[in-house]
C-alpha cells in the first residue's frame, strides 16, 4: 500500500507483522480444532496457545537459508514450544494458511470500505432531499441545457453509490473465504470439521469447493468492485472540481 493515501486502519489490515499474526493465529485454531475432536492431547493444544509466538527477525533469517517463508514460518514458531512442534500445521498446505488469511483480510478490509461507503450514500441522501427545489441549470457534454434540481443531480449520485455499495458487498461476501483442506483440497489428511471450527473463529466461512488454493475470480471480482467504486467516486470528484472552477463557479 502506498503509505501517504492509506489510512491507519486500512493500512493496519494489510501490515506484514498483522498478517504473519494471522497465519499463527490460524495455526493455534487448528490445533485447538484437533484438540476437541481427540486427535491432539488437550494439555498439548493448550501448551500451544499458551507459548506459541513468533520472532520476526528469526523467521527472516530462517527464510534467508529455507527460501521458503511459510516453512521458515513453521520452524521460527515450532522453536517456541518444541515438545509440541508436531501438532502444528498438521495435514495442511502452504496456501491453507495463506489463502485464509487473505479472506480474513479481505473481510476486514471490506468492511471498512462498506461503512464509509454507507456514510457516504447516507450524506449525499441528505443532500438530495435538502436540495430537491434548489433550481440549476442542467448541462451535455459541459454545455448549458434545461434547467433542473440540484437534489435530482444528487439522487443520481446517491443511486450510483446504492448500486457499486451492493457490488462491493456480493464480491467480499464471495472472497472472504478460507481453506484448510490440504494440497489439493481432498482432505485427505485434514478432517472438514478442522476448516469449519477455523474459518468460525476467524469470522469468514470456508470455500465451497478449493483444491491447492481458493479460486481467484473470487479476488477478481472483490477488486473489480472496488474498482468501480473508484471510478463511480472519482467521476463524482470530477464533477465538483469542474464546477468549481473560477469562470464556472457553482
Amino acid at each position: 500500500m502506498i503509505e501517504r493515501y492509506s489510512l491507519p486502519e486500512m493500512a493496519a489490515v494489510w501490515d506484514e507483522e498483522f498478517k504473519l499474526g494471522l497465519w499463527l493465529k490460524i495455526e493455534i485454531e487448528a490445533v485447538k480444532a484437533w484438540a476437541k475432536l481427540g486427535k491432539v492431547p488437550a494439555d498439548a493444544a493448550e501448551r500451544i496457545e499458551k507459548n506459541a509466538s513468533l520472532d520476526i527477525a528469526r523467521m527472516q533469517e530462517l527464510e534467508r537459508a529455507t527460501h521458503h517463508d511459510v516453512i521458515a514460518f513453521l520452524k521460527t514458531v515450532g522453536e517456541t514450544v518444541p515438545s509440541d512442534a508436531h501438532h502444528i500445521h498438521v495435514g495442511m498446505t502452504s496456501s491453507d494458511i495463506l489463502d485464509t488469511t487473505t479472506g480474513v483480510q479481505i473481510a476486514m478490509s471490506g468492511r471498512l470500505i462498506l461503512e464509509a461507503l454507507d456514510g457516504l450514500a447516507d450524506a449525499v441522501r441528505e443532500l438530495a432531499i435538502k436540495h430537491k427545489d434548489t433550481p440549476i441549470i442542467g448541462r451535455t457534454h459541459g454545455v448549458h441545457a434545461e434547467p433542473m434540481s440540484l437534489g435530482v443531480k444528487f439522487a443520481y449520485w446517491w443511486d450510483e453509490l446504492s448500486r457499486v455499495g451492493d457490488a462491493v458487498a456480493l464480491a467480499v461476501g464471495g472472497a472472504a473465504v478460507g481453506k484448510l483442506s490440504g494440497a489439493v483440497g481432498t482432505y485427505a489428511n485434514l478432517d472438514p470439521r478442522v476448516e469449519e471450527m477455523v474459518c468460525e473463529a476467524l469470522g469468514i466461512r470456508p470455500a465451497d469447493v478449493s483444491n491447492q488454493v481458493v479460486s481467484r475470480d473470487r479476488h477478481a471480482r472483490y477488486l473489480n468492485a472496488l474498482a468501480l467504486l473508484g471510478s463511480v467516486i472519482a467521476r463524482h470528484a470530477l464533477e465538483v472540481r469542474l464546477l468549481a472552477r473560477t469562470e464556472t463557479s457553482e
